[in-house]
């Protein structure tokens, strides 16, 4: 009989390699399904690197899509730390998104006092949109997957309630889409491309992670809440201030990639501000090891799949279903990963 028990010492060498050999084991699934439907893997993984690393265009427009991963990378990847599953990502990046909107329609600030007003705002939007998932969890013990899940969705329908309705611009021939902001209120683009100093702003912000995360007491307090909160509750630490202070810095950063992206590439509020980053952001912190600076690293790796599953559309002529199928795929090995990493397969005979 095969049994699954759970490892005492848990090998450095295979912790470390899994993440990686799971990516190589999603494509390689991913390149029998490409076969299956009549594409050489070879040729599309080489038109995805060609495509999203092999020119200047295609380099900034990977850290384009790298920028709101790093922000939500790194509150999904904090919250982690806790042994705190925040999937609201996505509804806490729609919040940032509405805050800044909110700032820049309608706070009546003008000139260079308007961007960091904005960033703020975004930030606080953000946090107190995780916060009540944290309130809840400490205070009532309310399972905050389900809480920051569902929340997501009523932070679509805010934006959809605003775009189509009160923030609408009388001017965009009936598109659900707010007014333009003003030249003051946007981030400035880097070498004339895309790219904007939101990703600046999300390098910054990985520094400061990685000091707040490994280098203070809060940051060492939320290792020792993840790693044994019986043993965190004996050392006097306030697990419940913690829960409710985690979740509410890990919306603040999604909402700064709201702000990031309204401010440095949509120019206004509008449908489809986010590509599902807040959900990729999960992966991104799983494969990153709840380290920021591998949020960093990974979220270059997946914006250049991105970018490049985009180009797989138009070049091999795939639908749009495959790029989410290979994120798909990655998520599900690395699970499984993490799954081996913590137990270890035995065979026992009947009779033991």
């Amino acid at each position: 009989m095969i049994k699954f028990i759970k490892r005492r010492n848990r090998s450095k060498l295979f912790t470390f390699t899994a993440p990686f050999v799971s990516v190589l084991l999603a494509l390689a699934t991913a390149g029998i399904i490409m076969l299956f439907a009549g594409v050489n893997p070879l040729e599309a993984y080489a038109g995805m690197l060609q495509e999203s690393v092999g020119s200047f265009y295609g380099l900034s427009e990977t850290l384009v899509k790298a920028t709101p991963l790093i922000l939500t990378g790194l509150g999904v990847s904090l919250a982690f730390r806790m042994q705190i599953w925040n999937i609201g990502a996505e509804g806490q990046l729609m919040m940032g998104a509405v805050g800044a909107a909110w700032v820049a329609l309608y706070s009546g600030i003008s000139g260079y006092a308007i961007l960091p007003v904005m960033f703020f705002t975004a930030a606080v939007f953000g946090g107190l949109w995780a916060g009540v998932a944290g309130f809840l969890k400490a205070k009532f013990r309310v399972n905050e997957i389900i809480v920051t899940l569902l929340m997501n969705y009523i932070a679509i329908s805010i934006v959809s309630f605003l775009i189509y309705g009160p923030w609408k611009d009388p001017k965009g021939f009936n598109f659900p889409l707010t007014p333009q902001f003003a030249e003051f209120a946007r981030l400035g683009s880097i070498f004339n491309t895309r790219l904007h100093y939101g990703f600046i702003m999300a390098l910054v912000l990985v520094l400061v992670m990685y000091i707040f995360m490994e280098k203070t007491i809060w940051g060492y307090e939320i290792r020792v809440i993840g790693n044994n909160p019986n043993a965190a509750k004996y050392a006097g630490i306030k697990i419940d201030r913690s829960i409710i202070g985690v979740l509410f810095l890990s919306g603040a950063l999604a909402g700064v990639a709201g702000f990031s992206e309204v401010a440095g590439i949509q120019f206004r509020l509008q449908e489809g501000i986010s590509s599902g980053y807040g959900y990729t952001a999960i992966i991104v912190a799983w494969l990153a090891g709840r380290s920021a600076l591998g949020v960093l690293l990974v979220s270059i790796i997946m914006s250049i799949i991105l970018v490049g599953g985009d180009s797989l559309q138009i070049l091999m002529g795939l639908p749009v279903a495959f790029v989410n199928l290979f994120q798909g795929l990655i998520l599900f090995f690395i699970l499984a990963s993490d799954f081996f990493i913590n137990n270890e397969i035995k065979l026992i005979r009947e009779n033991q």
